[in-house]
């Protein structure tokens, strides 16, 4: 009989997640780098250009900091709505592991959890799989062809 869907490649999809979390903890931590305006003078020997366009560095940088927020914004509701769709003791793993300020080491959450090492890897492969199909950043492995 053939599988319709893929076969997920669980140590690839692990690690997307884990590259997901980081980037969700490094936008929520982390303040929009400011660019500020040169404000020396430039001269140039060339006139300028009527071409329509906004040359202005200020508004380049203020686009360019919307920008990064709006994406940061964005990135930060969609990992949320995910965990949140997780089950309670995944959800727990997942924050306290991987979502707090600080970080932590596994034995750490799963002592404060007051679970057993083994059922806590397994709700954690667990919430790490059912989270990247949430995020749909799950890694499929690549199938041969029959010939």
């Amino acid at each position: 009989m053939e599988q319709l869907l893929p076969e997920i490649n669980r140590e690839e999809t692990k690690k997307a997640v884990e590259a997901a979390l980081e980037k969700y903890r490094i936008f929520k931590f982390s303040v929009p780098e400011e660019e500020l305006p040169k404000l020396t003078q430039t001269f140039s020997f060339l006139p300028p250009s009527q071409t329509n366009q906004n040359h202005s560095q200020t508004e380049s940088i203020a686009i360019k900091n919307a920008d990064y927020e709006r994406t940061s914004k964005q990135f930060i509701t969609k990992v949320q709505r995910a965990v949140n769709r997780l089950s309670y003791h995944e959800r727990a793993i997942i924050i306290k592991r991987y979502m707090e300020d600080e970080d932590t080491f596994d034995y750490n959450v799963y002592l404060d959890l007051h679970m057993s090492e083994r059922k806590y890897y397994r709700v954690k492969g667990k919430a790490l799989l059912r989270l990247a199909v949430a995020l749909r950043i799950e890694v499929y492995e690549e199938q041969e062809e029959a010939c």
